[in-house]
């Protein structure tokens, strides 16, 4: 019987590594959000922003490339979108407010921010061709939905040879059960780890 090739827990080297930051954007949160998807903003502004800020901070601190995707059409009448996202109804044009970073966890200084116009960052973005010219080969994967976007972008970064980190809880989705089925079902593909766990490997603490 063949041995195992090696395991997922591979030690981060920080040089070797880039955080994405997925879809927290201004379009999550808006100020029908706590009455509509009242789960979902708790989540989001108690949980998983603080954690990402934590996380996204220790990176730079260490030396970790942080990079963004945004949900952002690259016309304003959002021709360009996939297919699933016109049926989705999801077009937020070039330029605007609702594809702006949210605040609290803003890109600093030439931090890289990529539009993408379909749920795997992969498929509608220059993001592989930027990880190889920037030498990455690990990824942490955060943000939003915990079972759309980060798990399609932690699964085609696994076929695409990258060792992907899914921070469980710098992510979220509309559901405790939704967040939970997306961890069980992807956990084949990526390390799973706290923000926690992550900032102490990058030297930071806890």
């Amino acid at each position: 019987m063949a041995k195992p090739y090696r395991t997922r827990d591979l030690p981060l080297v920080p040089e070797r590594t880039a955080i994405i930051v997925i879809d927290a954007q201004n379009s999550l949160i808006t100020q029908d959000t706590p009455r509509t998807q009242p789960y979902l903003y708790d989540q989001v502004t108690r949980i998983a922003l603080p954690n990402i800020a934590r996380l996204i901070a220790a990176g730079r601190q260490a030396g970790v490339e942080v990079m963004y995707t945004v949900i952002e059409s690259l016309t304003l009448d959002g021709r360009d979108r996939s297919l699933d996202y016109k049926v989705s109804n999801f077009n937020y044009p070039k330029g605007g407010w609702q594809s702006k970073v949210l605040e609290a966890i803003a890109p600093v200084g030439d931090e890289i921010v990529l539009p993408k116009t379909s749920s795997s960052l992969f498929n509608s973005t220059i993001f592989d061709y930027l990880l190889r010219n920037l030498s990455v080969d690990a990824v942490i994967a955060v943000g939003f939905l915990t079972d759309q976007c980060v798990d399609t972008a932690v699964r085609d970064g696994a076929d695409r040879g990258y060792e992907m980190i899914c921070a469980v809880d710098a992510c979220a989705t509309e559901s405790q059960d939704r967040h939970d089925w997306a961890l069980r079902l992807n956990k084949g593909y990526c390390r799973q780890a706290t923000t926690d766990a992550l900032i102490a490997e990058m030297g930071g603490g806890v």
